[in-house]
């Protein structure tokens, strides 16, 4: 087998590196931003949003697809910051899937808005954009519009609240006519 190897000029490596820090910079930073005309929940109580929430309904992501019995599961860090654990029942595998993660803060610890890591280095926004003052259900934003959850601390909501929250959604921006609905049936 015969070895391969391309090699640029020294001129192009010397402009390619910081072209390449400028670009993944420009990249990371946009994944972690509020979606214009979103803002964060303040007077925010971390302690209060632990626990398990069941996820409602969501936009479409790779991530989570064929995914139903979605839950979010958030606890402290000893670090400070937020565990993050995600589980959902995936029926093409007929099998549960996890994924653990991290969650700090942005700005400060009243301010729903933080930064969340599945992979290494790599954050992007979880901005809470409504909450229940009993920390009931919540509607949640990534860093931009095309990330949307609807969060309850119960597999389901009334029809007549999922209707509010669902109008609420799409005086944010979302694309309500996309939500997928989240099948929490017991497996």
């Amino acid at each position: 087998m015969q070895n391969f190897r391309i090699d640029f000029p020294v001129w192009r490596k010397a402009s390619f590196i910081p072209l390449l820090f400028i670009t993944l910079a420009s990249i990371l930073s946009g994944c972690t931003g509020v979606p214009d005309g979103i803002k964060p929940v303040t007077n925010f109580e971390l302690e209060k949003y632990l626990g398990t929430w069941y996820e409602i309904a969501r936009l479409d992501h790779s991530f989570e697809r064929n995914l139903t019995n979605v839950t979010a599961n958030y606890s402290l860090r000893q670090d400070g910051g937020v565990r993050v654990l995600n589980r959902g029942f995936n029926k093409e595998s007929n099998d549960f899937e996890e994924a653990v993660g991290k969650a700090y803060f942005v700005e400060d610890s009243h301010t729903a808005f933080l930064k969340v890591s599945f992979f290494g280095p790599f954050y992007g926004s979880y901005i809470v954009i409504s909450l229940d003052p009993e920390y009931r259900y919540a509607l949640v934003s990534g860093p931009d519009r095309s990330y949307f959850w609807l969060l309850a601390r119960e597999p389901y909501l009334s029809d007549q609240l999922l209707e509010v929250l669902i109008e609420q959604a799409a005086s944010f921006g979302f694309a309500t006519e996309e939500f997928i609905y989240v099948d929490q049936t017991s497996h």
